[in-house]
């Protein structure tokens, strides 16, 4: 009785793994894109992009931009140097923020914490490029 327990165990374990790889295999990223989502992309030049004080304060402004309740998800990077031509790796932070739509957007501009970044953050770099894009 004991190796008839413990074989079915075994295999109600095996057919449950089958199943997580299946249903694992069926959400790849490939096959299911992001749909419906207004994507704000931020590309920043920071003055002193070599100040440890000035990178601090300006990640913490950044980071601060996640808690604007409009924002599904958000990321925040620095560049990987490239030697490929097509690559524009001379910017210092990348800021992206996904949003529902374009008002939920256009509401995140005024909010509140996104003006206290620009007011706090703002002397900090010299030139920012913004690509927003919607499918």
């Amino acid at each position: 009785m004991e190796n008839r327990r413990s074989f079915m165990m075994k295999m109600a374990a095996g057919m449950a793994t089958t199943s997580l790889i299946a249903i694992a295999k069926q959400a790849n990223a490939k096959e299911h894109p992001v749909k419906k989502v207004l994507v704000h992309h931020v590309f920043f030049w920071l003055k002193e992009p070599k100040n440890e004080k000035a990178r601090n304060d300006f990640e913490i402004g950044l980071k601060a931009l996640v808690n604007v309740p409009l924002v599904e998800y958000s990321h925040v990077g620095t560049p990987v140097e490239s030697s490929r031509d097509v690559v524009d790796d001379s910017f210092t932070y990348s800021y992206i923020a996904y949003f529902n739509n374009e008002e939920d957007q256009t509401i995140y501009q005024t909010h509140p914490i996104h003006l206290k970044f620009i007011e706090d953050c703002q002397h900090l770099w010299e030139k920012v490029v913004v690509y927003d894009a919607m499918n």
